[in-house]
């Protein structure tokens, strides 16, 4: 690295690499072989490009561009971010291996999930149906990572959306939330005090809409279908009599290979999930409880049958 861009890094840097010593700072040139000179392209859209990226020590890992390292205002913002993600560690949550400066570009490097999205994994003709104790697995495993960052970071992590595309999948089918963000982006621009009201009623709004959003994914989990701009899905499961077409609405693709009191619960889940207004009461710790309880009953009943 040049003298020139060493004066030019803030000066929050030394502290930064202090504090964080497990993520790893890999070099330009590194990004250019990894990715075969950035032609190794997964995605595009709005969250940037991603790469597929095999690095020279056998490391396989997805390279996000994160913006352009000409917009000088983002440049203490990003660092400050490296800072909270490299801290987030949950098996169910896509890990941050490290980060690259390049000449002109950011880059994040993530780990690479064999399997792509939950929703190419529901939706792609060409692919294997997932199971239904996957899709339970998921549900099970996507509230648990809410619920660490919503409960267990400091400060609380809200910048994620829940959706079938923001859920990845490894090679396991073991799924993972990505696109994570830290609470600062939007809501500090409301108030500079995190005690005031006005915040936390932004915590708390933040945190009914995601709740919402995880009654949505369970749906696309029961149905295989997505949720689409008109929710149909939402106005079905809030209907009297939903509990009656419950059978007629599972996915397709699993025929009658399912358990019908864990439909039942998922369903119920999603329900209460999607209410709106002062109906809404569920929290993501009672439905880890309760999923995770529903689990571990017909575990038993399978090992003491």
């Amino acid at each position: 690295m040049s003298h020139a861009h060493e004066r030019s890094l803030p000066k929050l840097w030394p502290s930064f690499l202090g504090t964080l010593p497990f993520l790893r700072r890999f070099k330009p040139k590194e990004i250019e072989a990894a990715t075969n000179g950035f032609t190794t392209v997964l995605e595009t859209g709005p969250r940037g490009t991603a790469y597929r990226a095999r690095f020279a020590g056998g490391l396989v890992a997805t390279v996000r561009r994160a913006g352009s390292r000409d917009d000088r205002e983002e440049e203490g913002a990003f660092y400050r971010e490296l800072q909270q993600l490299g801290r987030l560690n949950h098996r169910h949550i896509v890990r941050l291996h490290g980060f690259c400066e390049g000449h002109r570009s950011r880059f994040l490097v993530f780990d690479h999930m064999e399997n792509q999205s939950l929703k190419e994994c529901l939706h792609d003709p060409l692919r294997t149906p997932l199971d239904w104790r996957t899709r339970l697995q998921v549900a099970i495993d996507v509230a648990a990572a809410l619920e660490y960052l919503y409960y267990f970071c400091d400060p609380p992590v809200f910048h994620v959306s829940v959706s079938s595309s923001n859920v990845l999948m490894d090679a396991n089918f073991v799924a993972k939330l990505s696109d994570i963000s830290v609470i600062i982006h939007d809501m500090k621009r409301a108030t500079t005090e995190p005690n005031t009201a006005s915040f936390q009623d932004q915590v708390e709004q933040r945190r009914t809409d995601l709740v919402f959003q995880y009654g949505v994914l369970v749906l696309e989990l029961v149905t295989g279908q997505s949720s689409g701009g008109d929710g149909e899905l939402v106005r079905w499961v809030q209907e009297p009599g939903f509990a009656g077409s419950m059978h007629r609405m599972v996915d397709a693709d699993l025929g009658s290979a399912y358990d019908a009191r864990e439909l039942r619960d998922l369903v119920i889940v999603a329900r209460l999930c999607t209410r709106h207004g002062n109906d809404a009461v569920v929290s993501i710790p009672q439905i880890v409880r309760y999923l995770q309880g529903k689990v571990e009953r017909l575990g038993c009943e399978i090992r003491c049958g």
